[in-house]
């Protein structure tokens, strides 16, 4: 049953979501403030809610996609194992809580979801995806805003260069996450109708756009301490790790799609979780020293 549950609300993803708007929470947390953890829980509790609810209603609109593609035709709504009008009960319930609890975090932070919910579960699924292959160029958009979302929960300035750092960051990153899968899967995209860049400008042509993207997104990355304070973390990781997924995607290129997928999707998903925790360490590494 958990395992049912946990494919309904793409547990995975809500998890991910959490993680950046903890990183966005920290990174725009005052030293001074007074910590109260029922602030802190209230935006865990509603970006869990809302960002579940929002992909339960996902899979209540693509269902006829999902059961036309072979990687989602199992999802629960798609195989039957989750009515639809429970599925819609789950969903306008989740996303209601999660609301509260946003807006009881802060004004803007409850704003900032319901903007997340009108680019994914309108804009993008209705508009961009069905008809334009660089879809996943807007669509990065309400993906990067949880971290926002963690940093408005405190502060009206999520213009800082912090929050502009890790907006960017999960920005980017989604291109090359994407658009590695879109060729993985590519069949199923094309079963479904759904103009991806592999079925539209070719293998060659998506395989330069990844590593364009890639390249802006390690450059970031590097780039670091001109939006945050960064010191030994940055050093000792981001440098090292960009080297290596440049070198993955390297190897990818070479074999035209077709070899390496694996390793290079993982660095790229491994990097996205500590570029966007360095600011976080060095921020807050006193700390760790002062329990010693």
């Amino acid at each position: 049953m958990f395992r049912i549950y946990a494919d309904l609300t793409k547990l995975g993803i809500v998890i991910f979501v959490i993680l950046a708007g903890l990183a966005g929470y920290a990174v725009s947390y005052s030293v001074e403030q007074v910590f109260e953890w029922s602030h802190l829980l209230k935006l865990i509790g509603g970006l869990y809610f809302l960002s579940s609810g929002s992909l339960v209603l996902n899979q209540l609109q693509e269902l006829n996609r999902d059961r036309q593609m072979p990687r989602t035709s199992k999802r629960p709504i798609a195989t039957g194992k989750i009515k639809p009008m429970a599925a819609a009960i789950i969903m306008a319930t989740y996303i209601l809580i999660g609301s509260d609890l946003l807006f009881q975090t802060s004004i803007l932070a409850g704003v900032l979801g319901w903007l997340t919910i009108i680019l994914y579960n309108l804009l993008y699924v209705y508009w961009w995806k069905p008809q334009w292959a660089f879809a996943a160029v807007p669509g990065a958009i309400p993906g990067a805003l949880p971290a926002t979302i963690g940093v408005a929960a405190n502060s009206t300035n999520i213009l800082s260069p912090d929050s502009i750092y890790l907006f960017l960051i999960l920005f980017l990153w989604q291109m090359p996450h994407f658009w590695v899968l879109a060729i993985r899967f590519k069949d199923d995209y094309m079963s479904a109708n759904i103009p991806v860049l592999p079925n539209t400008v070719g293998i060659h042509r998506t395989l330069f756009h990844i590593g364009l993207w890639t390249f802006v997104y390690v450059g970031v990355a590097i780039l670091a301490p001109l939006f945050v304070h960064a010191a030994w973390v940055y050093l000792a990781l981001v440098i090292p790790i960009s080297v290596k997924i440049m070198q993955e995607f390297y190897r990818y290129y070479k074999s035209n799609g077709e070899q390496r997928w694996l390793a290079f999707f993982l660095w790229l998903n491994g990097s996205v979780l500590i570029f966007m925790f360095i600011p976080i360490f060095d921020k807050w590494g006193f700390l760790i020293h002062n329990v010693r």
